[in-house]
C-alpha cells in the first residue's frame, strides 16, 4: 500500500461509525453465538478443518451475520467479496464467480463471496450460484433475516449449512460495550469515560439483542457529551437510546411468530400474554386488518359455540378498524383479544368440518337421500324425489326419526365447557330421536 492510499484508509477509518470500528477482527474477539461457534461446535470445527462450504446465515439484525463472514475468510485465507442483493445485479455476480474460478484454476485459494440480504435475489439470480456451490471454487456466505426454508430456493438451501444466528444476550451487550469503551485504537479507550452499572443494563435490556444498536447509542451519548471525563449514567443512557424499531414484515419470521404467539396465547386463556403480543404487533406497525381477521378466524377456530358472542364481538372489533382507524381502533383490538382470551375454548367445530371434508375427500360420496332432494321440478317428482319427506314441525317436539345422510356418521362432538354443554346435551336428545329411540317427553326442555 503507497502513503497516498495509507493515509486514505486511515481516512475512511476514522470517520466509520464505532460499530464498525469495534468488528472483531479474531474469532476470540467475536461476541455471541456461542451455539455454533464455541470450540466443539459444528461451525467452530468447520473452521478449524478448513471444511467450509456454502453457508446460510439467518437470524435478527445487529446479531454478527457480517462480522463474522469476514472473520472466516480471514480464518480460511480466502478472499473476501461482499455483494448487497438489493443493490446487485446477475452480470455482477456472474462476474464475481468467473473471477473465483480462474483464482482457483491457477493455483489460487478460495473466494468467500458474502451476499447480504440473499433473499432478495430472486430464484432465476439464486441458481445462477449454483455451480460455483457445487464444485467448490467459492464458499457462499448468504445473510438474511428470513427463514431460509421460505425466502430461499430449496437448491441453495439442500447445499447449504444453515446457522440461526440468536439476539445477543444482556450480558454478552455489556461485554460489547466495555470493550468499546476500553478499546484504545478503535474505541474510547483514550477517553476517560464511565459507563455507570445502571446505564449498562439499560442498554443492554433495551437493544433487544442488537449489538450495532447498542455500540449506536453509546457513540451518540459520547459524541454528544463535550464534558471530560464523563460519567454515562442512566439519563445519558435513556437520552442516547432513540426508540427501538421493532421488526417487522409482513412475510418475515417475526411476523409469523409474533401473531402465532398472540394465537396461541388468547388459545391458552392467558389475555395478559396476548394483550402483550397485540401491543408489540401495533407497536411494529401492524395492519390492523390483518389483527383483526386473525382474531374472527380465532373465534370460531378455537371459542366457537362454547361462546356464540365471541364471532360476532370478534366481527365488530373488525368492523369498528374499518370505521375508526388508527389509533383509536386498537381499543376494540384489545377488548375483543381480552374478551376472546377469557372465553370459554372448543375446537369441536372445527373438528366436525375438518372431519366432514376429509371424509368427501377420501371417502365414496354419499348420494343425497331421495327425501331430501328437490321435488319442486316435474321430472325430479316422477324420479320420486322429495317422497318420504317427514316436516319436523308437524311434530310437538320439533324433530322426528329421519335420515338426513343415508349412513350413521359423527362429526360432531361439544365438550362439556361454556354454552356447548347446553349444545351437548340438545345433542343428546336429538340423536335419540333421530335414530328412532323413544324418549321420556314428547316435547324439548330446551329454550
Amino acid at each position: 500500500m503507497s502513503l497516498f492510499e495509507n493515509e486514505e484508509a486511515e481516512n475512511l477509518e476514522r470517520v466509520l461509525p464505532l460499530a464498525a470500528r469495534m468488528r472483531p477482527r479474531t474469532l476470540e474477539e467475536f461476541i455471541g453465538q456461542q451455539h455454533f461457534l464455541a470450540p466443539g461446535q459444528l461451525l467452530w470445527r468447520m473452521i478449524k478443518s478448513d471444511r467450509l462450504g456454502s453457508l446460510i446465515f439467518y437470524g435478527p439484525p445487529g446479531t454478527g451475520k457480517t462480522s463474522l463472514a469476514r472473520l472466516l475468510a480471514s480464518e480460511t485465507n480466502a478472499t473476501f467479496q461482499s455483494l448487497n442483493a438489493t443493490e446487485s445485479s446477475t452480470a455482477e455476480v456472474r462476474k464475481i464467480l468467473q473471477a473465483a474460478h480462474n483464482h482457483v484454476a491457477s493455483g489460487g485459494d478460495r473466494t468467500l463471496l458474502f451476499l447480504d440480504e440473499i433473499h432478495r435475489f430472486n430464484k432465476a439470480q439464486q441458481d445462477v450460484l449454483l455451480p460455483a456451490v457445487e464444485n467448490g471454487t467459492l464458499i457462499l456466505v448468504g445473510a438474511t433475516t428470513q427463514n431460509p426454508s421460505f425466502a430461499l430456493t430449496n437448491a441453495i438451501v439442500s447445499r447449504s449449512r444453515l446457522f440461526r444466528f440468536e439476539p445477543l444476550s444482556v450480558d454478552e451487550v455489556k461485554q460489547l460495550l466495555q470493550q468499546a469503551l476500553t478499546d484504545k485504537e478503535r474505541g474510547f479507550g483514550k477517553q476517560r469515560i464511565t459507563l455507570t452499572e445502571e446505564a449498562a443494563n439499560f442498554l443492554a435490556a433495551n437493544v433487544d439483542g442488537d449489538a450495532r444498536q447498542a455500540l449506536s447509542a453509546l457513540e451518540i451519548g459520547v459524541l454528544s457529551s463535550l464534558k471530560r471525563p464523563l460519567t454515562f449514567d442512566l439519563a445519558l443512557a435513556r437520552e442516547s437510546l432513540q426508540r427501538k424499531a421493532l421488526p417487522h414484515d409482513a412475510t418475515g419470521d417475526e411476523h409469523y411468530d409474533v401473531i402465532s404467539a398472540l394465537i396461541k396465547s388468547v388459545r391458552g386463556s392467558d389475555p395478559d400474554a396476548a394483550i402483550y403480543w397485540l401491543a408489540r404487533m401495533l407497536e411494529a406497525g401492524e395492519e390492523v386488518r390483518f389483527l383483526a381477521r386473525r382474531l374472527v378466524i380465532l373465534a370460531s377456530e378455537d371459542i366457537g359455540n362454547a361462546d356464540p358472542q365471541a364471532l360476532p364481538l370478534a366481527m365488530a372489533a373488525w368492523q369498528a378498524c374499518e370505521a375508526v382507524g388508527l389509533p383509536e381502533c386498537e381499543f376494540a383490538l384489545a377488548q375483543a383479544t381480552i374478551y376472546l382470551a377469557l372465553a370459554p375454548k372448543s375446537n369441536a367445530c372445527t373438528v366436525a368440518i375438518r372431519s366432514a371434508r376429509k371424509d368427501v375427500r377420501e371417502n365414496p360420496i354419499l348420494p343425497v337421500p331421495k327425501a331430501l332432494r328437490d321435488g319442486h321440478s316435474k321430472a325430479a317428482r316422477e324420479a320420486g324425489h322429495g317422497e318420504g319427506y317427514l316436516y319436523p314441525h308437524n311434530d310437538p317436539r320439533g324433530v322426528l326419526s329421519q335420515d338426513y345422510l343415508g349412513e350413521k356418521r359423527t362429526y360432531y362432538d361439544p365438550p362439556a365447557r361454556g354454552f356447548e354443554r347446553t349444545l351437548q346435551e340438545r345433542l343428546a336428545y336429538f340423536r335419540q330421536i333421530l335414530s328412532g329411540e323413544e324418549t321420556d317427553s314428547e316435547s324439548n326442555n330446551f329454550e
